[in-house]
């Protein structure tokens, strides 16, 4: 039999501790540490006492260069959908979708599982949220009702495990880890202990029969999955769902898969039958945005294969006595910070005790450096109060020199903008001097940019 012995586990990180303390020696968390049960398996991975009967199994060994043929694939009927997962969901795989509360993972996620069992795939929904009723409601609502899902409202990991083995389902969603609890463990469900060993078996399950298992998972408030960080080294996919509920859509970005580009984002809009796919995301960044402005720029993104364009606001109060303030949405603090030291040393542009404001519209994050020439053109526009010409848009990433650092993709970047109607893009040098009639100025230093306002500020 097992032997059971408690330890202190993080909450936060999964660190183990032999005894409490305040604070987490693995992740430095703070009042995280939680006495849990540990179960021990008999014996373990040290040597059989003698006389004693063990199972051994054989382990078969591949060649190389063998040429076995890529795990099938099962479409889930939503085109950006399986974009992110690279041509669709592949069998026997584990994936992790996260996301704030109210963003509408479980939206998506009945949605796709309704098209796939339209399509003819066993699907399989299991809430330990909500109750049957609630998501036959919400299926009313989408307009999904009459697909084949099979549903089921349990969060006993067992009985789960063993109503599976039984369907033998195609696709499996778990809603949501969290809430799943295993016998095995004298922890509460949502802990630490609880979470990995939930996954691990679902993981097995998928592993071993061959379905595809979607488990959803709560985020923190600081946006990272809550749980263990082992999680997200278990499963073979993890993907955010992100958004603001002000705005009508919401990005599922990857951020690991196994099967496919860990680059790609499925853009949403948020309508009375659910989540939608986006045709043209780039019209939805830029949707109002306002001509003849001073305080924006537009930037031509990468998103994977994608090329998605958003605008970039900022706004420089007037100089103040006490200490500046540094806002920033959709970007990186600490680029700011870098972006407003060049311009006072290599360009004389000086923010100075000024509040400054930067914000990307529409939900939108950027996170690639090629954002910092768009962002810098917003900035001086702000302090010089010049907006540059109507039709604008920009891209390059901003060294500490001043000088304008190549970024790949110059070529899509460009199509897309002129794709869209704007006729003139500012990038960095060896972007070619035209493309489908927009002309295309090379940016070689920061002070480039600044000249073409006009100078200094006012």
């Amino acid at each position: 039999m097992a032997k059971s012995t408690t330890a202190f586990v993080c909450q936060s990180c999964g660190t183990t501790h032999a005894k409490w303390s305040g604070k987490c020696e693995g992740c430095g968390a703070w009042n995280t540490l939680v006495e849990e049960s540990v179960a021990s398996p008999p014996g373990g991975l040290a040597a059989p006492a003698s006389g004693s009967k063990t199972r051994t199994g054989t382990v078969e060994f591949s060649p190389l260069d063998s040429s076995d043929p890529p795990p099938p694939r099962l479409s889930t009927g939503i085109d950006e959908l399986d974009r992110v997962f690279g041509g669709g969901i592949a069998r026997s795989s584990a994936v992790l979708v996260g996301g704030d509360p109210g963003i509408g993972k479980s939206t998506l996620l009945l949605q796709a599982a309704a098209a796939m069992a339209k399509a003819g795939t066993k699907a399989i929904y299991i809430s330990g949220e909500e109750a049957i009723s609630q998501i036959q409601g919400r299926a009313r609502r989408l307009g999904v009702s009459a697909a084949p899902v099979q549903l089921a409202a349990e969060t006993d990991l067992r009985s789960i495990l063993k109503a599976l083995k039984a369907s033998a389902p195609e696709v499996v969603v778990i809603d949501s880890v969290q809430t799943l609890w295993s016998d095995s463990l004298e922890a509460a469900p949502g802990s630490v202990g609880q979470v990995r060993a939930c996954a691990q078996e679902l993981t097995r399950f998928a592993k071993k029969t061959g379905a595809a298992v979607i488990l959803v998972g709560h985020v923190t408030k600081d946006g990272q999955i809550a749980g263990p960080r082992v999680l997200e080294h278990m499963v073979d996919a993890v993907f955010y769902f992100e958004g603001e509920r002000g705005h009508q859509f919401r990005i599922l970005r990857s951020v690991k898969n196994r099967f496919g580009p860990t680059d790609e984002i499925g853009v949403f809009e948020m309508g009375e039958m659910g989540l939608m796919p986006s045709r043209d995301p780039s019209s939805l960044f830029l949707a109002g945005a306002e001509a003849e402005t001073s305080g924006r720029a537009v930037f031509a993104a990468m998103e994977g294969s994608r090329p998605v364009l958003s605008e970039v606001q900022a706004l420089a109060g007037p100089e103040s006595a006490g200490s500046p303030r540094r806002s920033v949405v959709g970007w990186d603090g600490a680029r700011l910070s870098m972006l407003l030291a060049v311009f006072d040393a290599r360009c004389d542009l000086r923010f100075g005790m000024r509040d400054v404001y930067l914000s990307v519209t529409g939900g939108y994050r950027i996170a690639e450096p090629a954002g910092d020439l768009a962002a810098a053109a917003a900035l001086a526009s702000a302090l010089i109060d010049r907006p540059f010409p109507a039709g604008s848009v920009f891209f390059g990433e901003v060294a500490l020199s001043g000088a304008i650092r190549p970024v790949g993709r110059i070529e899509p970047r460009l199509k897309e903008a002129a794709r869209l109607g704007f006729t003139r893009a500012f990038a960095p040098p060896g972007a070619p001097d035209t493309v489908d009639g927009m002309a295309v100025h090379a940016v070689t230093r920061l002070q480039d940019l600044v000249d073409v306002l006009g100078g200094g500020a006012e």
